[in-house]
Formats: C-alpha cells, structure tokens, sequence
C-alpha cells in the first residue's frame, strides 16, 4: 500500500519558517517525483515544488523562489519543504503527492498517482 505521510505544519508567526515533511512508503522512491501543492481558503490548488527522486532535481514555484527550498532524504524516503519569510498569504493545506512524471506534476494540479492527508500551515499577522 503507497502510503504518504505529510507533517510539520502548524502555527507561525509572519516571517518565521516552517519545514514540512512528507514521508513516502509503498512505492519506488527513485521513480517517482514527489511534490507539494497547496489550497488556500477559497481558492483552487496550486503547486508548490517538486522533486525528482531519481536524481534530486527540484522546481520551485516562481513566487517562491528564494523563500521556499525543497530537498529530499532518499535514504529514509522523505521529502522536505522547507518554508522561509512565511506571509498570512502561505496559510494553506499542504498537500504532498507522488507522481511518476515529474513533467506530468509541473503541468497540472490534480490526478497524481498518489496523494497524501494534507497538513494545515497558518500563518498569522
């Protein structure tokens, strides 16, 4: 059974960080990507970041870039999203998802092969 395992989230204050995990079993870890998307209150889900297990090559959202930074532990199959800078604009369900196409993960929000529970981020101001 492919089983993801999102954490971390929680409460932060505006300009503080949060690192999220999501910790991947059931599955080929180096054959997949695996990445984290987000829903804000209201609004469609969008994605985060993205890593390919194979070889650990990572994309970023554009308007995160320089604030969030994703790597990933094969030896214990786990990703992480580590979030800087936080705004009451990152407040979100987390979601982490595995895909065996990392193309496939950059183009669309939805029908991953896998999905985990999301974990709740709030940041307030």
């Amino acid at each position: 059974e492919v089983q993801l395992q999102a954490s971390g989230g929680g409460l932060v204050q505006t300009g503080g960080s949060l690192r999220l995990s999501c910790v991947v079993s059931g599955l080929t870890f180096a054959e997949y990507g695996i990445g984290w998307f987000r829903q804000m209150p209201g609004k469609e889900r969008e994605g985060v970041s993205c890593i390919r297990g194979r070889d650990g090559g990572a994309y970023i959202r554009d308007s995160e870039k320089g604030r969030f930074t994703v790597s990933s532990d094969n030896a214990k199959n786990t990703v992480y999203l580590q979030m800087n800078r936080m705004t009451p604009g990152d407040t979100a369900v987390y979601y982490c998802a595995a895909d065996g196409s990392i193309a496939t993960m950059r183009s669309r929000t939805y029908a991953m092969d896998y999905w985990g529970k999301g974990t709740q981020v709030t940041v307030s101001s």
